[in-house]
């Protein structure tokens, strides 16, 4: 009987083996580039065909990461990028990093991951391991993936291998890459497992291995519900503190000297990203399957839905002391990306405030340098485009809000020519005596 984890194994060392991934977005691009690097050959799965056609081009579709990528994957001959899914034949090894929404109950939508997996178990075959990389509710790899594969007729853990390893991106980060960032591996069984953590360390620096897949999807879900717990303890101390006339961001600072027992975390105008405003979800649907309760992060996720509307309330408090109204007064937004100094808009808190100015009838732009067009989001469409940032149109504002905090926007330049600017990001407190009131929210 053929050994394929031992085959697969010495492929892997010596680099014959064929990498494929499913999905080059903000996850499966930069793990892409770690294992091109690494000196596998890659093939690259999208079904969006710009992305192939920008690859192809020798260009980066996602900005912090650059040309560079694209254009090593054109000099080695070593990366393949295609929209044809029978290419991933030719893999021994097949990642799906495919995105993991919410419907519209806020319950797991796994269409993508359901539909990768179909795709994998149409070219199946003994010898390849499959792992998947999105976030998820514990039980998706087993209960989900694996039956579907298994119609193919193969064992897992002896003719085909299954595991899960969360992905850990954070885009924009430069002291961390791929490569340094360390990785989880749990496998369906102890073959796979073992055989995936062999697998990761070809590229990675530190692999750690456990017992199973379940715990690795839990433990993807509990960092990012850790995050989003404490960002809605502060957000709920934002408003409480405003109240009484207390800066939380000075309240922060201060509790920020002690040298143990306490990690700072920052308010904002609410959650943005992939992970943060989504993952507790996935835990908490999945709760409620198994009959339990999950009052800590279905509160977090309250609080921080939340934050949209009470940066609104602010700048309507604000414009009222000035004696204007929200309706036809003109708004400036700096910043609609969800985190500073990137591209990415996923989940961004913009798009419901924007949405919620103009409900209210503001006139409302924005300026953003990483985002000259305001992009079509699965839940929003906003038909704005980026405004440069002068004098004389900060002056033409009423009110000024920074929704994100981009390192290229210049804020003497607001505080000298706004009337008013509500900052959600404390962003203001670098400047030098502002002539604009400011307001914190």
């Amino acid at each position: 009987m053929p050994d394929h984890a031992a085959t697969l194994r010495a492929a892997l060392t010596s680099r014959d083996a064929v990498i494929g991934i499913i999905g080059l977005g903000y996850v499966g691009l930069p793990l892409a580039r770690a294992v091109h690097d690494a000196g596998f050959r890659v093939i690259g799965f999208d079904v969006d065909p710009a992305k192939i056609d920008a690859l192809r081009a020798g260009r980066s579709y996602i900005q912090h990461l650059g040309d560079e990528v694209a254009q090593s994957f054109a000099r080695s001959g070593r990366f393949v990028g295609t929209g044809d899914a029978d290419r991933l034949a030719e893999a021994d090894v097949i990642l799906l990093c495919v995105p993991t929404p919410l419907g519209v109950h806020r319950e797991p939508d796994l269409q993508f991951v359901i539909n990768s997996t179909r795709l994998v178990a149409e070219i199946l075959r003994p010898g390849q391991l499959i792992v998947l990389e999105s976030t998820t509710y514990p039980g998706t790899t087993r209960q989900e993936m694996k039956p579907l594969l298994d119609g193919r007729g193969l064992k897992c853990g002896e003719d085909y291998f299954l595991a899960y390893s969360p992905e850990r991106e954070d885009p924009g980060r430069t002291d961390q890459t791929t490569r340094t960032i360390p990785r989880i591996v749990g496998g369906i069984d102890p073959a796979s497992g073992a055989l995936a953590a062999d697998f990761y360390r070809e590229f990675v620096d530190r692999v750690h291995e456990v017992a199973s897949a379940e715990v690795a999807e839990a433990s993807k879900l509990l960092e990012n519900i850790f995050r989003a717990v404490n960002i809605a303890l502060v957000n709920e101390l934002k408003v409480i503190l405003e109240a009484m006339g207390i800066d939380i961001w000075e309240v922060i600072a201060a509790s920020s000297t002690k040298p143990f027992g306490f990690m700072p975390f920052y308010p904002g105008p609410g959650l943005g990203g992939h992970c943060i405003p989504i993952d507790p979800f996935y835990l908490a649907w999945r709760a409620r399957e198994v009959g339990q309760a999950t009052k800590f992060i279905e509160l977090a996720g309250e609080i921080n839905q939340r934050m949209p509307g009470y940066v609104i309330e602010r700048l309507t408090g604000a414009l009222n002391d000035a004696g204007k109204s929200l309706r036809g007064a003109r708004v400036l937004i700096i910043g609609i990306s969800y985190k500073p100094n990137i591209d990415d808009i996923r989940e961004s808190p913009a798009a419901a405030i924007i949405e919620g100015l103009e409900r209210a009838g503001a006139a409302v732009a924005y300026h953003d340098p990483h985002m000259p067009r305001f992009p079509r989001m699965r839940k929003h469409e906003i038909e704005l485009e980026s405004v440069p940032l002068t004098e004389s149109a900060v002056r033409g504002c009423d009110a000024v809000i920074i929704v994100t905090d981009h390192d290229a926007v210049d804020y003497g330049l607001l505080g000298r020519a706004a009337s008013l600017i509500v900052d959600t990001r404390n962003a203001m407190a670098a400047v030098d005596a502002p002539v604009a009131r400011i307001v914190k929210a």
